[in-house]
């Protein structure tokens, strides 16, 4: 009897623990989380902070708010979508795809421009053109079409117009000035974080469209329980801070 008595006190002890680790595990979900090319460094830092205080676990794919917003159409398996504009976000609630009580402006983006390294201004590109001068693709990249806006505000887009090299994203832009294929180019400020601020110039707001970067729930993921809480976590005073540290302006709230 002695060793049945040892084994029932044993699992006596055992089984909440057991029920209890299972509670956690359930509790724990994943989520896909599609992120504008401009926002990849503050996103990583979001799910690092947010990761290290939760057990949901995430994942960032990575690619300009067109290209993103095509996958979405065609079926990819994301669940959040963090645009570099309104308008993609708009385009998915309207055809069904998002939830439009989860919309709301996570940044405010900003242009710079950069040679890499070299100090630059609108004036030392009117004086010595690059021979390539890169911009994100227009068509599909919000910061892209900021950057045409600009050109042409600084009457620099005649200048410009047949030395330009268009990245598929703003991500690929800054590659193609930071490897040296251009000799200059416009980027997200964001990506010039811990880049010397005599070596790049902010290009003024009032130059361009307001780079509105909205956040929303896609529709498949209404249930996620990572995914609501990475957007409830967005709108903390905590991620404001890291998404201001990084040169973005937030509104200062939800």
């Amino acid at each position: 009897m002695q060793p049945r008595l040892t084994f029932f006190l044993h699992m006596l002890f055992i089984l909440p623990i057991m029920a209890l680790l299972g509670a956690q595990t359930a509790d724990a979900a994943k989520a896909h989380i599609a992120v504008a090319a401009n926002f990849i460094e503050p996103a990583r830092r979001l799910v690092e902070r947010l990761e290290a205080k939760s057990e949901h676990r995430y994942t960032l794919s990575f690619a300009s708010t067109g290209q993103l917003t095509a996958q979405i159409i065609q079926g990819a398996p994301y669940d959040v979508l963090l645009a570099a504009d309104e308008d993609h976000a708009g385009k998915l609630i309207a055809e069904g795809l998002a939830l439009k009580t989860s919309r709301f402006t996570y940044a405010l983006g900003r242009l710079a421009l950069w040679a890499g390294g070299e100090a630059i201004s609108p004036e030392t590109v009117r004086k010595d053109p690059p021979q390539r001068f890169a911009i994100a693709n227009p068509e599909t990249a919000p910061y892209g079409r900021a950057a045409v806006q600009s050109l042409e505000k600084l009457e620099l887009a005649e200048l410009m117009s047949p030395r330009l090299v268009k990245g598929n994203s703003v991500a690929q832009t800054f590659q193609f000035v930071a490897s040296g294929n251009a000799g200059a180019g416009m980027v997200a400020l964001s990506q010039l974080h811990d880049q010397p601020i005599a070596t790049y110039w902010p290009v003024p707001s009032n130059l361009h469209d307001p780079i509105i970067q909205d956040a929303v729930l896609l529709t498949p993921a209404a249930d996620n329980a990572a995914a609501l809480a990475f957007l409830t976590f967005l709108k903390s005073a905590e991620a404001r801070a890291i998404i201001t540290d990084f040169g973005y302006e937030t509104g200062g709230g939800a």
